[in-house]
């Protein structure tokens, strides 16, 4: 495979997951970090990264929305839950397993 139809393939992928997680707004991003190790939030920073290793000035709140579909605050606002004490315990059961 060339490489730009292996970068068109990892984009539509990556346009896919975002599509996926703007429609999952049932899963919390403490969750997503329970199970996987990352969240809507890390994906903004690894896009925010990629675009300022390119040199293109991103900021994370840009970043953001553009993961999120709308501004975090308003997603925050719509669908964000309190977490519970269970989801915090696994939270910093998880960090700990990892080093953090």
């Amino acid at each position: 495979m060339d490489d730009r139809t292996r970068i068109e393939l990892e984009a539509a992928a990556f346009r896919t997951l975002v599509d996926h997680l703007r429609e999952r707004t049932d899963v919390q991003n403490i969750d997503l970090m329970n199970l996987s190790g990352f969240c809507r939030n890390c994906l903004s920073k690894w896009y925010r990264a990629a675009a300022e290793e390119r040199g293109l000035e991103m900021g994370y709140e840009d970043a953001r929305e553009i993961v999120y579909g709308m501004p975090y605050a308003e997603w925050k606002d719509r669908y964000q839950k309190e977490a519970t004490p269970e989801q915090i315990e696994a939270m910093k059961a998880a960090q700990a397993a990892a080093g953090h």
